[in-house]
């Protein structure tokens, strides 16, 4: 036997504004969901950081150090560099030339 529509109370006002609550907060729910996974999509879909400057063909750094940083400037370039047993210098060269200007240990 079903209830008669007529026989129903009337929702009380706490519990109308409690199910408005709980509905909106599903609504800010869902479109926070959809916005976290369209950044993750769009920041993991982005093209890599272009490569680090190149050094010149000129420069010629000394056996045994590979280049970490590469700074240009108006007539000179600043390599730092790191040798086989992790101790860091910064050489300074002429652009045009190659040619050595100075260098500078790290401690």
């Amino acid at each position: 036997m079903r209830p008669d529509p007529e026989d129903e109370l009337p929702e009380p006002p706490r519990l109308r504004l409690l199910r408005r609550m709980v509905t909106a907060l599903t609504g800010v729910l869902i479109i926070a969901v959809i916005t976290v996974v369209a950044l993750l999509v769009i920041r993991l879909t982005q093209t890599p950081p272009p490569a680090l400057p190149q050094l010149p063909p000129a420069v010629t750094l000394p056996a045994g150090e590979t280049a970490e940083a590469v700074t240009f400037g108006r007539g000179w370039v600043l390599v730092v560099t790191r040798d086989r047993e992790g101790r860091q210098r910064a050489r300074i060269y002429d652009s045009a030339t190659g040619a050595p200007r100075g260098e500078m240990a790290f401690d």
